[in-house]
This record gives structure tokens, sequence and C-alpha cells, in this order.
């Protein structure tokens, strides 16, 4: 199919290393329903046989493959903030490239966005292991709820999944944020809630458009396994959302009790630090906390021990 005047959506999707799983990834777009889009494939300096791979999809011109720009930082922030400069579209979603998209999700999303004055539209993302087997659910009959700011509590504590690949946004929205570029974990959850604390509102509807593929080479992946660059990221992504929050006076004491949460699970002495002197908490309440997170994996074992015992 020969490229649009103008792609109603741009579709951005960074890439490395991942010509075993790609192909199977722009399959799902090039099965969309609705067919005026466009899919930008940065790659971040794969080795592998990627180019290989996308040689044959590339005759259909509504994909464009380009190297990340020098402008920009290695790493997926970087790689979508280039794709971000390049997008024609009025509507911009990030797909990764080891997923599945559904074949109806832009003809369920688009013309939501279109009767709607909203900025952005939610959707379920399910997960699967291995070989991609589900059946599409076709269904056109879902709930919907409105999300703006008074919804940041659930989406920064991921009682509302804001996951990168489950949300469809107007370009307006990146007109003037993107993602950090020094962040190599968590920027979604970075930037997504920056962009609610703005006062960009969208609606979520209860069907599920989108399928992540789940394996221990993913950057979530890495994460629970210790990598220290996507754990360093973590801390540095929760600096940057409880200074957010602070400056928009959104930060609440529910807010700063999760956050210190965090800094216990990763054991972080400064976060804790940083955190009560953001929140203004007394030396004594940040003392507190510092002793909670010294003996933090004894306690844990103790109220699992309790909880499953007594």
């Amino acid at each position: 199919m020969s490229t649009l005047a103008k792609p109603e959506v741009s579709i951005i999707m960074a890439t490395y290393n991942r010509a075993h799983l790609i192909v199977e990834s722009l399959i799902s777009i090039q099965n969309q329903t609705f067919e005026n889009w466009e899919c930008i494939i940065i790659d971040d300096g794969s080795t592998d046989e990627t180019t290989a791979q996308l040689k044959p999809y590339l005759s259909d011109s509504r994909f464009r493959y380009l190297p990340r720009s020098a402008k920009h930082k290695k790493g997926l922030p970087g790689c979508r903030n280039y794709g971000i400069e390049l997008a024609k579209g009025d509507y911009i979603v990030f797909f990764d490239d080891d997923d599945i998209a559904h074949p109806d999700h832009f003809k369920i999303t688009i013309p939501i966005l279109k009767k709607n004055d909203f900025n952005f539209c939610h959707y379920t993302r399910e997960v699967f292991f291995g070989e991609f087997n589900r059946e599409f659910n076709r269904n056109l009959n879902y709930g919907f709820k409105h999300i703006d700011y008074k919804n940041l509590d659930k989406i920064i504590t991921h009682e509302l999944p804001f996951n990168s690949c489950a949300v469809i946004w107007k370009k307006e929205c990146f007109f003037s944020n993107r993602f950090h570029e020094d962040l190599l974990y968590a920027e979604e959850w970075e930037l997504y809630s920056r962009l609610l604390s703005n006062g960009f509102t969208g609606i979520s509807i209860d069907k599920t458009l989108y399928f992540g593929r789940k394996h221990n080479a993913s950057n979530t992946g890495e994460f629970y396994l210790g990598n220290k660059i996507r754990r360093e990221s973590k801390i540095k992504a929760i600096q940057l959302v409880s200074e957010n929050l602070k400056d928009k006076k959104l930060l609440t004491p529910f807010l700063t009790r999760y956050f210190i949460q965090l800094a216990f699970l990763l054991n972080d002495k400064a976060l804790i630090h940083f955190l009560g002197k953001l929140a203004n908490l007394s030396r004594t309440k940040i003392y507190r906390y510092q002793m909670i997170r010294k003996y933090y994996p004894l306690i844990s074992e103790y109220l699992r021990f309790k909880k499953k015992y007594l």
C-alpha cells in the first residue's frame, strides 16, 4: 500500500536487537483494519539481523526505518523522542518491537478521540509468554471512565496501569513534553504522570487492544533481576515524579508514603532523605523511616509469615 498524503496515526517503535521478534509486531500493525497510519521504526544500533528482517516490510511505504539521530541519547527515550519529531500524524502511539496490537486498535480508538474533547485514550493491555496464540475479541461493547489529574494516585501506584503501549495520544500532548533521555527505566511512568499533572485529560476504555510479551530480556525483566542501570533509573524517576508533583502542589501524604515505600524496596537511604526533605517531614520522622528501611527485609518477612501462619 502506498503512503497516504497525511497519515492520521503515527506509530513510534524503538528497536534494538529484536530480529527474532519484531516481524510478528509489524504483521500485527499491517493487519490493522484502520489503514491510515505510519510506523516509524527507530533503530538504537542493532547488531543482529534486524535490517534484513525488516527489508520485505519496507516495500509498504507506511513503514519508515531509520537509525537513532546522534542528537538523541542511546536508549528507548531517545529513540521515541526522535520518532515524535518525525511524526506526521495527529495521533501518536508507542508500540514495542516484541508485542502484538489488536487488529481493531485504531478502528476503536481514533473515532473516540475524534468525537470527544480528549487528549488521550487509554485501554487494557494483557501480557503473554512465549508464542502468541490469543483469539481477538471483536466485541465493541465496553465500559469507560474519564481520566484526569484526580486519577494521578491510581496511575502512579499502578492501580490504573499506564504502560507506554496502552495509551494513544493526540500529538499536541508532546508539543512541549518529551521523554527524559537520562531515564532507561520508568521513563513512561515519569512522562505520563507529568502529562496528567499538566492538565491533559482522557478516557479509559475497558477493552484489551494490546498484548505485551513478557521475558527477562525486557527492561522490566532486567529491573526485577536487579540490573543496576534500571534500578538507578527507577530512583531518578521517583525523584523527578515527586519533584514535579511538589511543584504542582499535587504531592499528597499518600503519595509521599508510596514513594518512601518504593525507597524501602530499593533499600536506598539517600532517596528516603530526599523524599523526606521534599515533603517537609521532621528529622524524627525521616530517622524513623531510615530505621524501617534498614530492617525492612526482616519486617517484610515477618509480615509474610504472620499472614500465612498466624
